[in-house]
Parts: structure tokens; sequence; C-alpha cells
């Protein structure tokens, strides 16, 4: 690896400019907004975006994670025994991050995340391909495992035991992350982005602000 190589390595971005004229006043429907973009785009994955979590002991990890509905927040999915479910149980404070590469944009936001209910995480389980619902109760998702091949068998003998209609396991259901603080982000030439950013009032009102790349 040439570290020159890299250092080399940039784009320009040249895009419309972002004006406050050109936004919501809230943030959760200029994210609809922009998401309809990337779909509309057909970028690969538009829905991925990266969480960070915090341990008790203030170790941040972080990973990458399927978007699946917006309500007061932002909706995903995972095992509660996991990395993520152990740091969210310990402190329920997170980061998202979604970069549309394709449209020069970055969505930010900072929040709390809260459990989804039985029926909610119950209701998107049963719409999931039967193998991923195997798979959801089948790996010990975040534990160390001896091998690929004992997945794959555990696996078998799941799909051969539950058949087509498999219950949502109690370890395995949503989350809701709830914003407290989103940042739009427009990248722009010479590294002048445009960033605007909404923060919840103590009203529940949102203040937006520009600043600066």
């Amino acid at each position: 690896m040439d570290n020159r190589q890299i250092e080399n390595l940039r784009q320009t971005y040249e895009s419309p400019t972002l004006s406050l004229s050109d936004i919501h006043m809230d943030p959760l429907r200029q994210f609809s907004s922009w998401f309809e973009d990337a779909l509309d785009a057909e970028l690969s994955e538009p829905n991925a975006f990266s969480l960070a979590t915090v341990s008790k002991d203030g170790q941040p990890s972080n990973r990458i994670v399927l978007f699946k509905g917006l309500k007061e927040g932002f909706i995903f999915y995972t095992n509660y025994k996991s990395q993520k479910g152990r740091n969210l149980a310990e402190n329920p404070k997170a980061s998202a991050c979604f970069f549309w590469q394709g449209l020069h944009r970055q969505v930010r936001i900072e929040g709390i995340c809260k459990k989804l209910n039985a029926e909610q995480s119950d209701d998107y389980f049963n719409k999931r391909p039967l193998g991923s619902r195997i798979g959801a109760i089948t790996s010990p998702q975040s534990e160390e495992i001896d091998s690929r091949e004992w997945l794959q068998m555990m696996w078998e003998a799941n799909a051969a035991e539950l058949g087509n209609h498999p219950s949502r396991p109690e370890y395995w259901g949503g989350y809701e992350l709830i914003p407290h603080r989103i940042e739009f982000w427009q990248g722009q030439p010479s590294r002048l982005h445009d960033r605007f950013v909404y923060e919840k009032t103590e009203k529940g009102a949102w203040s937006i602000k520009r600043v600066a790349p």
C-alpha cells in the first residue's frame, strides 16, 4: 500500500448549491425527500447507513445496518444480544450516517434509540424472506463460533425443525433512533460544502442553522 497514492485520492464534487429556501423546515420531511432522490437515482442500497453505538466504558463501535422505515425516527432491526444491542442496553445514545455518493449527499443523525414494541417487530419479521428469518433465529450474533460449517449445520437443522412459519425470537427485533440533531450535507467544489443542521429545541420545535464545511 502506497501512502502517497492514498494521499492523492480525492474527488471534486459538482452539485447544485443548497440554500435554506431549498429545504423543509421539518428534517424528517427533508430526509424523506432526499431518500426518494436516492431511490430515483437507483443507487446501490440507498437504505444502508452507518450506525455508531457506545459501550458502558465509552468505547464506540460502528457498523453498516439497513434503514427499514421512518416514523418519529429511523427504524432498523437486529439481534438484541449483538454488540450493538448490548451497547444500546447500556447506553441508548447513538448516531447514524447515510452517504449517497452518487448524489454527493450525506445525512448525519444523533439521537436516542428505543425498542419497537413486539407487534411491530413481529410484523416486520414475518415479512422477511424465510431464509433470513431462519438466519436470525440461528445466529448467536457477535458471539464466537467454531466454524462456518457449524453455522450452516445449525441453519439447516432449524430450517427442518421450524418449517415455513417460524416465530420471531424474543432476542431479535426493532429499534427506532429518535433524533435530536440531523445534519444535511451537500458536496460542493473546493470543499466549500453546504451543511445545514437541525436541532430539537426544549419546546420540541426544530431550529435550523448553516454551519461551515
